[in-house]
């Protein structure tokens, strides 16, 4: 069905192109080096003979795969993010190709001793006998979210010369900048037209997510008074030790090192200072909205309270609520999860229902009127060098959204 050395050569073509994005830039896309990949898609989609083919100034990228049907019919979306995590690098991707998977160890890069093993990521054993796609031991591979588009691509390319196939409309969307948080900000809901879209960017095969975190990001100032440390005593306050207190006070076992499934977290994942000032960088998530909202007051509270022991206001805090669980948009029309669901079985794929513990645009979309629950693309291991994809998980996925669409023109 699914050309599988065509499939491996498109995605090749996007990975090797660096899109990092930058959390530290203002402009979207946040990287120049992303426009190099949105050109090129863009000028894929043209060169198939889609409708509305459109990059916008932003970045944005929108096309139409008009419906082969006339009678009316929901118009549909798909959407994946062509950015990679600023985490890892994305520069340079050398990816390699493991036919036959034997289920052992693979060397990604001999000179520095870089080894993918079972040993540590056991879902491998599940691809054994498959093609595994790989990185060379210094980079990301970029499957999140570079499989999404493949995949999209793929779809869309067999829809079109299969026009045997009965579907209504269906939209194409691709995003800058989601591995910054940014992805749909600038997303032009009414403009797409669909009625429901599906997030083309979950890991493992059979992955099916239509709830996530509710996520803020939290910025602690500690203030200090800093006095020569030879005559500091009862003069001296040192911003640093204030902030070890607080970060000691809150739970310990509610980081994300000790929490899995719907159990949310308080993660510090910066620091910075010296006697006088130092700023804790909190990130707060939480499946549970009153759980999320209570996780803000710990932290309201514990700064009231050594404020309070010392008699002055040395701590404040400033939190950004960042997105929220799109389960409460997603229930009111669970028929659309149940279609993906349906989809995947027609294609012997099992379906894995399960929170994302993490954000998609998908959340985003959803609060602003597109309900767009997360269909796996089939990487593991995202966001570092020990990245990989099954291809055969790939094809599966395009063979998902190929059904999808005929699904939805039998309802």
């Amino acid at each position: 069905m699914i050309q599988k050395d065509l499939l491996i050569k498109r995605f090749i073509s996007y990975v090797t192109i660096d899109t990092q994005s930058d959390e530290n830039s203002s402009s979207t896309p946040s990287t120049q080096k992303q426009w190099d990949l949105a050109n090129k898609l863009h000028q894929e989609l043209l060169a198939m003979g889609l409708d509305d083919v459109s990059i916008d100034q932003n970045g944005y990228i929108m096309a139409t795969l008009p419906a082969t049907v006339a009678k009316p019919l929901p118009t549909i979306g798909f959407i994946a993010h062509y950015d990679t995590t600023p985490d890892f690098s994305g520069t340079n991707v050398n990816p390699q190709i493991i036919e036959n998977y034997n289920g052992k160890d693979i060397v990604l890069n001999e000179a520095l001793d870089i080894i993918l093993s079972p040993d540590d990521f056991d879902d491998l054993l599940e691809y054994k006998g498959q093609t595994i796609i790989t990185t060379d031991g210094t980079t990301l591979l970029g499957a999140d979210d570079k499989a999404g588009i493949t995949e999209i691509m793929e779809a869309v390319q067999y829809l079109k010369n299969h026009p045997e196939i009965e579907h209504g409309p269906i939209r194409i969307g691709f995003t800058p900048d989601e591995e910054i948080g940014r992805g749909a900000h600038k997303f032009d809901v009414e403009k797409f037209g669909a009625e429901w879209a599906y997030t083309m960017d979950g890991s493992q095969i059979g992955e099916l997510e239509f709830e996530n975190f509710n996520a803020a990001g939290v910025k602690v100032f500690v203030k200090g008074k800093s006095v020569h440390p030879g005559y500091a005593k009862g003069k001296m306050i040192n911003s640093i030790h204030i902030a070890q207190d607080f970060i000691s006070s809150l739970p310990r076992l509610e980081t994300p090192e000790h929490t899995t499934g719907r159990e949310g977290f308080f993660h510090l994942n910066g620091i910075h200072g010296d006697v006088e000032e130092t700023v804790l960088e909190y990130i707060l998530r939480d499946h549970d909205k009153e759980h999320f909202e209570a996780r803000k007051e710990v932290l309201n509270n514990l700064a009231a309270e050594i404020n309070s022991q010392y008699g002055l206001e040395l701590i404040s805090i400033e939190i950004k609520d960042q997105y929220f669980n799109m389960r409460e948009k997603i229930e009111p029309v669970m028929h659309i999860v149940e279609l993906a669901e349906k989809a995947m079985h027609a294609v012997d794929v099992e379906p894995i229902i399960k929170p994302i513990r993490g954000g998609t645009d998908g959340s985003q979309l959803s609060f602003m009127g597109l309900p767009c629950p997360n269909i796996f693309a089939g990487g593991h291991n995202f966001h570092g060098r020990f990245e990989y994809v099954p291809v055969e998980s790939m094809i599966k996925a395009t063979e998902v959204i190929i059904k999808i669409a005929e699904l939805a023109a039998k309802k």
